[in-house]
């Protein structure tokens, strides 16, 4: 604990989390971050499907493919992401109160969730429409950056999954995390989750990483799960679960395998040939 504030913290932008409000509907930014990032990403996966000079040739689906499977990953984020949060992040307090496992709108969202969620989703669409799985792997993950980067402002607009207690002159001081300033650690996570992955995943794919299916997807769990694990050195635990062992915290805990199986699958997509 700091004894003072340092003299150069910074006090919290007064951010309201609800964009706007007619009567009892409202639209919070959390949500709208959720919005953005599927359009966004429908948009761009449309974009590289009909860009026949990244495959090596015609794309192995069309953009009307994509069309449908918005609703099944939208699904599968949301529905995987909830599911995560309840079981893994907060689970004694939804067995008694399992009422408020379904009002999503109140926030409490797990990434490892929503990613299993997604996975498994793109893994039955691709299957009933005899689409290679492996390539609508590549394009999601692709995209997904955008939402991460999103939903990381969205969660600093909330003032919410803030940072541990620093000395640092940027610490911000955030009106539910006590009078001492903290990293804002939703800002280094949609650096490093959002530009860096969005950024590395499109040279990937200049160069000519969608003509080997996998690749791009083993890249983005890779790069996330390190990414994930550099930000949880500066990100206040959950209070409900705390560190676990050894400093280490269960974002840690569940990159770990992301790390481990993105690079397996790396090394898989780049021993077999290339398309075209």
């Amino acid at each position: 604990m700091l004894a003072s504030p340092p003299l150069l913290a910074i006090p919290f932008p007064a951010f309201d989390p609800i964009l706007v409000s007619i009567g009892p509907f409202a639209i919070r930014w959390y949500a709208l971050a959720y919005i953005g990032g599927l359009m966004l990403g429908w948009w761009l996966t449309r974009r590289l499907v009909s860009n026949p000079a990244l495959w090596g040739g015609t794309a192995p689906m069309k953009p009307s493919d994509l069309d449908d499977a918005l609703l099944w990953i939208a699904l599968g984020v949301i529905l995987g992401g909830r599911l995560g949060f309840v079981l893994v992040y907060n689970f004694d307090y939804y067995s008694q109160h399992p009422v408020d496992a379904l009002m999503v709108w109140r926030g409490g969202m797990s990434f490892h969730g929503g990613f299993v969620g997604t996975v498994v989703a793109m893994v039955l669409f691709a299957r009933s429409r005899g689409i290679p799985v492996w390539s609508l792997f590549d394009l999601v993950a692709a995209t997904v950056p955008i939402g991460l980067f999103l939903g990381r402002i969205a969660n600093f607009i909330n003032s919410e999954l803030w940072g541990r207690v620093t000395d640092v002159p940027w610490g911000v001081i955030f009106p539910n995390g006590g009078p001492e300033p903290r990293h804002p650690s939703q800002l280094y996570q949609a650096g490093l989750e959002g530009i860096c992955l969005f950024a590395l995943a499109m040279v990937a794919i200049r160069l000519g990483a969608l003509r080997r299916p996998g690749l791009v997807a083993a890249m983005f769990a890779t790069g996330y799960g390190i990414a994930r694990t550099v930000g949880e050195l500066f990100r206040q635990p959950d209070p409900q679960i705390g560190f676990l062992w050894g400093g280490m915290t269960m974002g840690m805990l569940l990159s770990f395998p992301m790390i481990v199986v993105g690079v397996i699958f790396i090394v898989r997509a780049l021993i077999k040939p290339a398309r075209g």
